[in-house]
Order: structure tokens, then sequence, then C-alpha cells
């Protein structure tokens, strides 16, 4: 299923469909009528192109359904429900979405794996889950970790690699990173999905917390060079937005369709900071 058509007002194809919201979770943690009334703005706004799918636990899927029908959208939400039930909630969940379409789209379902990341769990996933929608699981970092992701794409699901959280622990070293990418890369067709602290294109230290945080756009660039034979780990040290920025905009059209099928969008807390940073970048 392709995820990243070209965004309409001449949005770039490298950004077309590349943030998707993530407002209700941590560490935005918007309440749900704040979430949608910003989420449809951005969406009827001049980068809307950039957004992707609206991000939702399943366990808050009839509080997102009765803010809905307040609002009353003129096309449905394009969703991405986050499973926070267990695997056995998903038929459930994925029912009221689907009796709900005149309200919402549902585009992609994720959800973490088990530590062992075991075959009959994946297949269950795939049985569970409509074939038109993209299956996202979380392989957790650790011991054995890339052969999860390798089982996870074996399987027809899209990797999600966590870049973040509250502690130092939670954020993956340039070398893991690196090698994830290798992995996915590596399997034709595959795609990832990227979440938790991209806050920034470029990556940088917080300053409140002292972590160094990874750059949506050096995940770009790594993926290109990935694909092209590059210096991956170079692309995700780097702290030179400008250099980051001109190799960025100087890939064909066709080298970024590829980045895009490999790199297929990451989960942001706000809509307006990555869109600040583009556009300070000039890549908007």
């Amino acid at each position: 299923m392709e995820l990243t058509p070209p965004g309409p007002r001449g949005i770039p194809p490298l950004f077309a469909r590349l943030v998707d919201d993530s407002a209700l979770f941590p560490p935005a943690d918007v309440a749900m009528p704040e979430a949608l009334r910003a989420h449809f703005a951005s969406r009827g706004g001049k980068h809307a192109g950039v957004l992707g799918v609206f991000l939702c636990q399943g366990s808050r899927l009839p509080e997102l359904i009765t803010e809905l029908i307040k609002i009353k959208p003129k096309e449905p939400l394009p969703l991405s429900l986050i499973i926070d039930t267990g695997l056995g909630g998903v038929p459930k969940a994925i029912s009221i979405v689907e009796s709900r379409s005149e309200l919402l789209s549902l585009r992609m379902v994720e959800m973490p794996a088990p530590s062992d990341v075991d075959e009959v769990w994946l297949e269950r996933v795939s049985e569970f889950v409509p074939e038109d929608v993209i299956r996202v699981v979380e392989p957790r970092r650790g011991v054995g970790w890339l052969d999860g992701v390798r089982n996870v794409i074996e399987h027809g699901s899209w990797p999600k690699i966590r870049c973040g959280g509250k502690a130092g622990e939670n954020f993956p070293s340039v070398d893991e990173v690196a090698d994830f990418l290798s992995v996915v890369s590596g399997s034709p067709g595959a795609s990832f999905k990227a979440t938790n602290s991209l806050h920034r294109a470029v990556r940088h230290v917080d300053a409140e917390t002292g972590f160094t945080h990874h750059g949506f756009l050096n995940l770009l660039v790594a993926s290109a060079r990935c694909l092209s034979g590059g210096d991956v780990r170079e692309a995700l040290e780097s702290t030179d937005g400008k250099a980051l920025a001109d190799e960025a905009r100087a890939l064909p059209e066709p080298a970024a369709k590829a980045v895009r099928e490999l790199f297929g969008s990451y989960a942001a807390a706000s809509f307006d900071e990555p869109v600040a940073d583009l556009g300070e970048l000039e890549l908007l």
C-alpha cells in the first residue's frame, strides 16, 4: 500500500506525508478535542502535504469517535490505530473503526512486539489486520533485536524504530540506527517507521535533558546513503543542517521516492516544529 503519494501544493516527494500526528501521546499529551482541532487545521493549511495519519490508542476509540461526530469532518480522518490492549483486542478495535467509515479511514495499525517476536504471534497480526492496511510492529532493542526486525519484515509488516524517550537508554546509538537501516534496506520492498523524540530536523542536544536527539532529516539523508552505498553513520552523526539540507535537496525525484519507500513516516508530537525546521532550511 503506497503511503507517500506526491503532496499537494508543491510539497517535495521527500517530505510528502512524512509526519504522522502523535499529539495524543507523550510528550505532548494533548486532550482529544484540541488534538483533533489542530490536526484538521494543519490538514487544511499550507503544508498539508507533509501531514500523514492521526495516531490514536485503541482504548480511546470511543472518545475519538465522539469528538469526530461533533466536528463532522468533510472527509474521514486518516487513522493509525495504536494497539494498547494486546493483540487480542485488535479485531474488536478494527471492527469499531470499520463501522464508522464516514468518520475514520484506517491506514495503519501499530503495536509493540513480544520480547521474542515469535512467528505465531506475527502470523496472527497478519490475520487480524486487513491486507490494505499497513502493519507496523516494534521489536524491542536488545539481544537479538535485529533478528526480530528481520522476522517482522519477513511477515509483511513494517518494523518500527524508537528513537528516544524519557531516559537515556531509550535513545539508540548511531551504530544501532545504522544497523537497523542496513537490515531494512537490504530487504527488497521493506519499509520502516520511526517514532519518539524526532522533534527537530537535525541532530542536537536537548538543553533541558542533555540527551542527544536524532534528527528526522539525518534519518532521511542516511536512508538515501544506505540505498546508494554512502556513509550512513556520518549522515546520522551530522549536526550541519545546511549540508544535510543541500544533500536532501539535490536528490533526484526517483531517488527521493526510493528513500520514502524505505522510510515510510515518523510520529511527531508537534506538526509545527518539523514544518518550521524544514522552512528554515529552505526545504519547503
